[in-house]
C-alpha cells in the first residue's frame, strides 16, 4: 500500500523515491511484520492457552521426554507468523504484482489447511487431525492452481519459458517440461510444505532453518528479477519476481519475533498452521524464481527429515526392522542422547552451510 500511495509523489518529495526500492521496502517489511509479532505474541499466547486447554497433543510414539517437558503448550502459534507476514507484506508490497500474490495466497492457503487440522487435534484432544489423504489433495490443488498461474505470468521468451526447469550449474539452460511443469511445481511445493511439518519437532528447530532459507530465497529472487544482475549470473530472468522478496522479508521478520517466543522452551508451538505454510511460501518462492533445485539444496536439513521418515517407513515395511531409533531424524538424536538444544543448534549450523552452498549455485555456471 505505501508503495501505491507514496512513490507516486517522488518527483515532488525526494524521500518518497525509497519506495522505489525494493531493498527498502524489504527492510521496512522485516521490521513491521517483527514488531507485529513481538507486541501480539503474549497476548496470543494468553488467548491459545486459555481456549485450549491441555495445549497441543503429545503423541504416545514420541520421545517419552515429550509427554512431560512439552505438555500444555499452547500450538497454532503459526497464527502469530502469519498475520505479521500478512500485515506488512500488504504494507510494504507492490499490489499489482502476480508474483507477491501468488506465494502469499499459497502462504495463506497451506496454513488455512493447517489451522484446520490443528484445531481438530486441540478440540478432540488427540494427535490425529485431518485426515492425511484429504489435506494432500487439497494442497495438491492449491499448488496446481499456483504452478499454473506462474506459468502463465512467466514472459514468453523463450517460448517455453513458464515451464521451464532451470539446472544449477548449467548457464543459460531451460529443460521444457511442458504439461508435466505444473505436476513437478506441485511436488516441490507440497513437498517443501511437508518437509517443513516433519522438522517441526523441537523448540526452535524449524523456524531457524525456515528464515535461512527465507533469506537465501529472497536475494535469489532479487536477482532473479533484475535485468542486469540476471544476465550477468546467467541465471533465468524472470520480470516482477523481485517483489517476493517483499513477501519473505516479511516471513523473516514475523519468525524473528515467533522464534523470540519459541526458543527453548517453548512457550507457543507454530503446528501445522506454520509449518504448513511456510513451507508453502518456500516451495512457492523457487517455482516462481525457477530454482527448484537450489531448493532442494538450501533446505536440505527438511529433505534429510523427510527422506528420515520415507527410508524408517519403507524400511519397516519391507524388512521389518528400523534404520533410525525414531523417525524424522531429529528424534533419532533424542535417543540416542543428544540433549534437545544441541541438536537445534547443531541443525542450524547445518541449514547455514547448505544455504551458502545453495547461494554459490548463482555464481558457479
Amino acid at each position: 500500500m505505501f508503495y501505491e500511495w507514496l512513490a507516486p509523489y517522488a518527483d515532488q518529495f525526494q524521500v518518497f523515491n525509497l519506495f522505489n526500492y525494493i531493498t527498502f521496502r524489504v527492510g521496512g517489511a522485516v521490521m513491521t511484520s517483527m514488531l507485529i509479532a513481538f507486541i501480539f505474541g503474549p497476548k496470543l499466547i494468553r488467548v491459545l492457552r486459555m481456549k485450549q486447554g491441555k495445549g497441543q497433543p503429545i503423541r504416545d510414539d514420541g520421545p517419552q521426554s515429550h509427554i512431560v517437558a512439552k505438555a500444555g503448550t499452547p500450538t497454532m502459534g503459526g497464527l502469530l507468523i502469519l498475520v505479521s507476514m500478512v500485515i506488512s507484506t500488504l504494507l510494504w508490497g507492490d499490489m499489482g504484482n502476480p508474483y507477491l500474490w501468488i506465494v502469499l495466497l499459497v502462504t495463506i492457503g497451506f496454513g488455512a489447511v493447517g489451522f484446520a487440522d490443528d484445531y481438530l487435534k486441540v478440540s478432540r484432544q488427540t494427535p490425529k487431525g485431518l485426515d492425511g489423504k484429504i489435506k494432500l489433495v487439497i494442497e495438491f490443488a492449491i499448488a496446481a492452481v499456483a504452478v499454473y498461474a506462474v506459468s502463465r505470468v512467466s514472459p514468453g521468451e523463450p517460448s517455453h519459458f513458464g515451464t521451464g526447469l532451470a539446472v544449477p550449474f548449467l548457464k543459460d539452460t531451460l529443460f521444457n517440461l511442458g504439461i508435466f511443469f505444473i505436476p513437478f511445481g506441485c511436488i516441490v511445493i507440497v513437498g517443501a510444505s511437508n518437509a517443513v511439518n516433519m522438522t517441526d519437532g523441537l523448540d526452535g528447530l524449524a523456524i531457524v532453518p525456515v528464515m535461512i532459507a527465507a533469506a537465501s530465497f529472497s536475494a535469489i529472487a532479487y536477482l532473479v528479477g533484475n535485468a542486469v544482475y540476471a544476465p550477468y549470473l546467467g541465471v533465468p530472468y524472470v520480470p516482477g519476481s523481485a517483489e517476493i522478496t517483499i513477501v519473505l522479508g516479511s516471513l523473516l521478520g514475523a519468525g524473528l519475533g515467533f522464534l523470540w517466543y519459541n526458543a527453548p522452551p517453548a512457550m507457543i508451538f507454530m503446528g501445522d498452521t506454520g509449518s504448513l505454510a511456510l513451507g508453502g511460501a518456500l516451495g512457492a518462492a523457487a517455482v516462481a524464481t525457477k530454482h527448484e533445485i537450489v531448493l532442494a539444496i538450501i533446505g536440505g536439513l527438511f529433505v534429510l527429515e523427510m527422506v528420515s521418515v520415507i527410508v524408517q517407513v519403507a524400511s519397516f515395511k519391507l524388512t521389518g526392522k528400523r534404520v533410525f531409533r525414531m523417525a524424522p531424524i531429529h528424534h533419532h538424536f533424542e535417543k540416542k542422547g543428544w540433549a534437545e538444544p544441541t541438536i537445534v543448534i547443531r541443525f542450524w549450523i547445518i541449514a547455514v552451510i547448505l544455504a551458502m552452498i545453495g547461494l554459490s549455485t548463482l555464481k558457479l555456471r
